[in-house]
């Protein structure tokens, strides 16, 4: 299966981007170029392994995704329940790791395309297409996670939201 990998070192701790990456609504619109609209699903507040979301890309095309592992501040991993018609499967992870006092994010997606017959033209077009859009989306996510208007309003905002201040020692 194709896959395609970004990764960028962002001046934050690992908790801070990982919830970062996390926010939903209006806030996840303000840094990710990708989505034009996500929510969770079956009455879901917040994220964790389980989970379904609905997403729409600012293409306009539409997925209902599962969370498979959720683990603050290390990893998230997700599934597609349904998509894209020429998706046969799509998943993608997020990694963030401590890295020379910041934090190492790696975003991968795994893909395979239908019908079969076309599979090899389409996963390439796939592996260009969905690898600029994760470049893209990183680094928007890079930009979002240093400027320092935007991860203040992101901290208020998680400490009205669940009383965590949005941060640790070294952000």
């Amino acid at each position: 299966m194709p896959q395609v990998r970004a990764e960028r070192l962002i001046r934050i701790d690992p908790e801070t981007a990982f919830a970062f990456s996390q926010t939903t609504g209006e806030f996840r619109l303000k840094w990710d170029p990708f989505i034009s609209a996500q929510g969770f699903l079956d009455g879901a507040q917040a994220p964790g392994k389980g989970v379904r979301t609905r997403t729409r890309s600012r293409l306009g095309l539409a997925m209902v995704s599962q969370y498979v592992s959720y683990a603050p501040p290390r990893n998230v991993g997700m599934t597609m329940l349904s998509g894209p018609w020429f998706f046969t499967n799509f998943g993608g992870g997020w990694r963030f790791t401590s890295d020379d006092g910041g934090t190492r994010a790696v975003w991968k997606y795994t893909f395979s395309c239908r019908p079969a017959l076309l599979r090899p033209v389409m996963e390439r077009i796939g592996t260009w297409l969905l690898g600029y859009e994760i470049e893209r989306r990183i680094e928007a996510f890079a930009r979002a996670c240093e400027d320092e208007a935007l991860v203040a309003e992101f901290r208020a905002r998680r400490v009205q939201d669940t009383g965590k201040p949005g941060h640790s020692a070294g952000a």
